[in-house]
């Protein structure tokens, strides 16, 4: 999800909730304690190089259990950041602590802002060996177009 999405729904909203894909909710007195931008520039296992840039968002649970972000406030950080850092409208990936830091992805529900799990990939499959994935093969059918093996057969 792009700033500019999340801008637009937050306009819309009267609470700012979050939650993680498997539905265990952000506790709602979570402060946001970062908003900026990232840029990482690698290079791939194919000898490509790579830039990226992401909007960060960062999620910290406090002991203030009477605070809660309203959606003006966090407009209001986002805009802040938009013209003090120079953010730009790019995809959002927002880090919550739980055993670790997690890096999630952004989605929405029509409700509450869904944490969406993220997954590492190659970035070169065509020139770092990869494999193709196999087809699926249904044994049974092989079996039925072949010749049947019999013992001294020599077919084993």
């Amino acid at each position: 999800m792009k700033l500019s999405a999340v801008k637009q729904i937050l306009s819309t909203l009267e609470n700012v909730e979050f939650q993680l894909e498997n539905g265990t909710a952000v506790p709602e007195h979570f402060h946001v304690t970062e908003v900026g931008m990232i840029t990482k520039k690698f290079i791939d296992c194919g000898g490509v190089i790579r830039n990226e840039k992401t909007v960060n968002f960062q999620l910290w649970n406090a002991d203030d259990f009477n605070h809660r972000l309203k959606p003006n406030r966090l407009l209001s950080i986002i805009k802040l950041s938009e013209e003090k850092l120079g953010i730009e409208d790019q995809e959002i990936e927002v880090e919550y602590q739980s055993e670790t830091i997690g890096k999630y992805d952004l989605d929405f529900d029509g409700k509450v802002f869904v944490l969406k799990n993220k997954t590492t990939a190659c970035l070169a499959e065509d020139s770092c060996g990869i494999p193709a994935a196999k087809p699926m093969v249904n044994l049974a059918e092989m079996n039925a177009n072949a010749t049947t093996c019999t013992p001294g057969g020599g077919c084993c």
